[in-house]
């Protein structure tokens, strides 16, 4: 795997080529630092400024998905007339595109008593924050002490136990968080589909080059449909690991030189 700023002529060349250019971005982690707390994960000014010079352009179009509620995502980036997709895609707002997963919305009575029990049964946990995303919950514990870590992981699992017992919810661990989602078949990389799909229509005859940006175990799913569209996935973080993505970048302020490049060098060439 290489770092695409060592390359980057070479994927230049192929955005060039393309005659539309998707641009979907994960939050946490990709476009902003992560941080203790969710609530203070902010977009850096200069990378909202690259965003709107971007998706300005007749050939792009950008995208921001993420495990973030729909309306917290919105907040954050505040930019106008791009894709915002929240809660891992299950809601998605954009040109031409309204999409809120049915099977999803059908267990949020679910969330919210699953959002209250976990309430109780961590206030005795220092560091541990639960947060309700509406279609999805997600248990942080990166401020939780190293000796308690097992403690977390115990009162967690005894909570979530019925919920999966009764094939309702299904639980995947990122970075010191677990993620709680409805038991539905669908993620990131399904949503990045429908969006290529989308924008086909929407632009008419002609090649999509979809480009995504991300930096945890849930954004794997969206690599894996990059790479059927022959695109570009790009994992962000100093030790990529085990991923199918094809290039890295080893931390968001890597990310912000990428779109610097992209919105100096394609744009100015395009």
């Amino acid at each position: 795997m290489q770092n695409v700023l060592y390359v980057w002529r070479d994927v230049a060349r192929r955005i060039s080529a393309s005659r539309r250019v998707l641009l979907l971005c994960d939050y946490d982690g990709t476009l902003a630092p992560i941080v203790d707390r969710p609530e203070l994960a902010e977009l850096p000014k200069r990378v909202r400024q690259l965003l709107q010079t971007l998706n300005a352009q007749r050939k792009f179009m950008v995208g921001i998905i993420s495990g973030r509620a729909l309306d917290d995502l919105k907040g954050r980036v505040a930019i106008n007339n791009i894709i915002y997709a929240g809660n891992h895609g299950l809601e998605i707002e954009g040109s031409a595109i309204n999409f809120v997963n049915p099977l999803a919305e059908e267990v949020r009575p679910v969330f919210r008593l699953i959002y209250q029990v976990l309430g109780k049964a961590f206030q005795h946990i220092k560091g541990v924050l639960v947060e309700d995303k509406g279609l999805t919950l997600s248990v942080h514990y990166r401020m939780v002490p190293e000796e308690k870590l097992d403690d977390v992981k115990t009162v967690f699992e005894s909570v979530i136990s019925i919920a999966q017992s009764l094939k309702q919810v299904k639980v995947t661990l990122g970075k010191r968080v677990y993620e709680i989602r409805p038991l539905v078949d669908w993620d990131k990389g399904k949503a990045i589909d429908l969006l290529i799909d989308r924008l086909s229509n929407l632009k008419g005859n002609g090649e999509t080059l979809p480009i995504f940006l991300g930096d945890d175990r849930t954004d794997e799913d969206g690599f894996k449909v990059i790479n059927q569209h022959g695109g570009i996935p790009i994992f962000v973080g100093n030790e990529p690991g085990d991923t199918v993505a094809q290039y890295y970048l080893s931390s968001p302020y890597e990310v912000e030189e990428f779109l610097n490049l992209l919105s100096s060098d394609v744009i100015r060439e395009y």
